[in-house]
């Protein structure tokens, strides 16, 4: 039997390149296989769901959703640790993971769909690979049909004209924040990536490669495009840092993007998902957003509370997510 792995997937999904990421660091045999027309067959033979990322173990099972497959195979492949030794670092870390899947999300998707450059960027590098060999009006029309799916889909991630001011401050405070965190360290949590730097860099990196938020990346964090090109071969370059040594620089964003923005939006969206309403309103720190909700973040959303709850010593890990207005949502 083969010991290689199989990764479905796709350059322009920020989930599947999180999933490659991770197996390179791992140093595990893969291959990357894009899902298109031509492996479309295969892919459904190890796919439930018509989703990126799908993995193809050696044994033939077929596994799904980028976060399950790493936590799956992490319990395989325990070294080189994804997870800080330091148990506040590691929450931590789990809690950027998150983060990153759910509300960095709505960063990469809405600039990608929110401008006509970006629209036709993403467009026509999904026309490659759908339809590598369609040129001149066959190539527009599909560019084009692509362009008016996608636009009438950012409402998945609550992206707006409400809300798009919201997530482009979001956006560009969360990457102020990054660079700064990023200085002397190439990574997150120190001389290492953990389980927090998958998460957040499968959706920054995807966001570096479009027009204008790769632009805005470019042009303002150095340090963090410094960062998105080392995550795409990560090593091991040191050691873990203390909670100590992260905070004066993590604390910050866990605060202003966790705790006011990402967290609060989450659990009214799985009230929402409760109560079977169809649309929520909620207070955050950047205004008043409105969204239909998701079922698949208020499953996130539980396991976050799972996680928490599954932390057995929290006397140092509770302060520091009660500073950062994370506490309460995970409690609730």
């Amino acid at each position: 039997m083969s010991d290689t792995f199989r990764i479905f997937g796709a350059e322009v999904s920020p989930y599947s390149v999180k999933v490659r990421s991770w197996f390179r660091y791992k140093g595990i045999p893969h291959e990357w296989i894009v899902r298109s027309p031509a492996t479309q067959e295969e892919f459904q033979k190890y796919a439930k769901l018509p989703l990126i990322p799908a993995v193809a173990t050696p044994e033939d099972e077929g596994l799904q959703d980028s976060t399950p497959i790493i936590e799956k195979l992490e319990e395989r492949f325990p070294d080189p640790s994804i997870h800080p030794d330091d148990p506040v670092a590691a929450f931590v870390s789990a809690l950027l993971e998150e983060f990153g899947d759910e509300w960095g999300n709505k960063w990469m998707f809405h600039y990608r769909w929110a401008r006509p450059e970006d629209q036709r960027a993403t467009a026509g590098r999904l026309v490659d690979i759908m339809a590598p060999g369609a040129e001149g009006d066959a190539r527009e029309g599909a560019v084009q049909g692509i362009i008016g799916r996608m636009t009438g889909r950012v409402w998945f991630v609550g992206s707006s004209e409400q809300t798009a001011p919201q997530i482009e401050r979001s956006f560009q405070e969360g990457l102020a924040r990054i660079e700064a965190h990023l200085e002397g360290r190439p990574y997150l949590f120190g001389g290492r990536p953990a389980f927090g730097d998958f998460g957040m860099w499968g959706q920054v990196y995807n966001a570096w490669t479009d027009p204008t938020a790769g632009g805005i990346i470019r042009e303002r964090a150095p340090r963090t495009q410094e960062w998105i090109e080392r995550m795409l071969e990560p090593k091991a370059e040191g050691d873990w840092e203390p909670w100590s040594a992260l905070e004066p620089t993590l604390a910050p964003f866990l605060r202003e993007q966790v705790g006011t923005l990402f967290l609060p939006w989450s659990a009214a969206n799985a009230t929402a998902i409760a109560a079977g309403d169809e649309e929520f309103t909620v207070e955050l720190a950047s205004g008043t957003w409105t969204q239909k909700p998701q079922k698949y973040h208020a499953r996130s959303l539980a396991r976050l509370r799972e996680r928490y709850a599954a932390v057995s010593d929290k006397a140092a890990l509770d302060p520091v997510l009660e500073a950062a207005g994370c506490l309460s949502w995970l409690t609730a």
